[in-house]
């Protein structure tokens, strides 16, 4: 039976697989292909959004809630089991400064080789023809987003190369090299934005990254300079993809991130409807494809199927 096209997304925490690519995983899923959503920590450090969980022995088990929820959502977008999910291995690096960035368990304080070495034995196992992480800032700067870029980056060119990590390719459990195709980067630039952050604001929402009317000028110029890094290290959208047919699928995989995505938080607090109108693809930039290509695209898997 001839192998069947394979998309591997490479993910920070749970939830990030739903924000970014969740319409692209529940899109390539339900049209027979396997995909794999690989998410490199626990997200034990993550905020809890729900004011009567947000307490110390819920935070005691926020890896294990976090993770259930990881299983809910993943079935919500492929119901059936039509993502396969894949642990990193990692806790959660929480943010620059913290304690938490220094504990020696964290993904920012891991060995760099044996971390590209764990997401080579995944990219190797499963050998997907098309890679999908996020750019070298991580999207938004977070410790754990950089590294989860950097590591699929990394894997990417690692796991074809035979002279890589060559105890991989030995005794009971031997894999083969693979060389995967494409590699993308996720984009999240609103088409239409100053419209969504309209209805949004007459809602009451308010958006990391628009304007805050109670926001000093000192955070202002923060918040400016840190959307400046965001659209600095963001690619060209060279692909869109459309997955209006399964915005409902990723709002409720949304919502099972309970502990994470409230419902007034921008992502789900309009609907799937108004998502069709603002944002009805997923967007991304290719950074690398061993195929010949014609830009632009419209499906990650051009050339391919």
């Amino acid at each position: 039976m001839a192998k069947p096209l394979t998309l591997l997304t490479v993910h920070a925490h749970p939830d990030d697989e739903t924000i970014s690519t969740g319409g692209i995983m529940a899109r390539e899923a339900a049209a027979g292909l396997r995909v794999i959503c690989v998410t490199c920590t626990d997200g034990a450090l993550g905020e809890i959004v729900l004011p009567e969980r947000d307490t110390p022995a819920e935070h005691e088990r926020l890896a294990e809630t976090r993770a259930a929820e990881l299983a809910q959502a993943l079935e919500t977008l492929a119901p059936g089991g039509g993502i396969e999910q894949r642990w990193l291995g990692y806790r959660d690096s929480g943010m620059m400064g913290t304690e938490g960035n220094e504990d020696r368990r964290a993904f920012w304080q891991a060995d760099w080789a044996e971390a590209v070495g764990r997401l080579v034995r995944i990219v190797r196992d499963v050998r997907p023809e098309v890679v999908v992480g996020y750019n070298e800032f991580g999207g938004y700067g977070h410790p754990d987003h950089i590294r989860a870029a950097l590591a699929a980056r990394d894997a990417f060119e690692a796991a074809g190369d035979p002279a890589a990590y060559p105890e991989q390719l030995q005794g009971p459990t031997a894999l083969e090299p693979w060389t995967p195709l494409k590699r993308y980067e996720t984009v999240l630039q609103f088409s239409r934005l100053e419209e969504l952050q309209a209805e949004l604001a007459s809602q009451g929402i308010q958006t990391p990254w628009g304007p805050n009317e109670d926001e000093t000028a000192e955070e202002r110029a923060e918040r400016e300079a840190w959307l400046a890094r965001m659209a600095e290290a963001t690619g060209p959208i060279t692909t869109r993809v459309d997955v209006r047919d399964f915005l409902e699928r990723k709002m409720a995989a949304l919502r099972a991130h309970a502990t994470q995505i409230s419902p007034t938080h921008p992502f789900v607090a309009l609907g799937a409807d108004a998502w069709a109108r603002y944002q009805p693809t997923e967007d991304f930039t290719l950074r690398v494809s061993r195929i010949g290509v014609r830009l632009p695209e419209d499906d990650l898997f051009d050339g391919l199927r």
